[in-house]
């Protein structure tokens, strides 16, 4: 699932170089922790929070497979 984040995120941003997706799992609950540059900050969140709702929701279908939950917070 991290890597899904990674490449979802890297695809929207101006400076892929500086996308970091940290990763803390459980045994029911995966936490990732996506860190991207400034500037970049309002392409991953999108208009009212529409392109973050679309990673978190992508992210949410792949993890049903595997029986978890996710959590997606997006940090600068």
């Amino acid at each position: 699932m991290k890597e899904v984040v990674e490449v979802l995120a890297k695809a929207l941003v101006d400076h892929p170089e500086e996308v970091i997706v940290v990763q803390n799992a459980t045994e029911r609950t995966v936490h990732l922790q996506l860190t991207v540059a400034q500037e970049d900050m309002g392409k991953v969140i999108g208009k009212q929070g529409k392109i973050a709702n679309a990673i978190r929701t992508i992210v949410k279908a792949a993890a049903v497979k595997d029986g978890r939950r996710v959590i997606v917070d997006i940090d600068q």
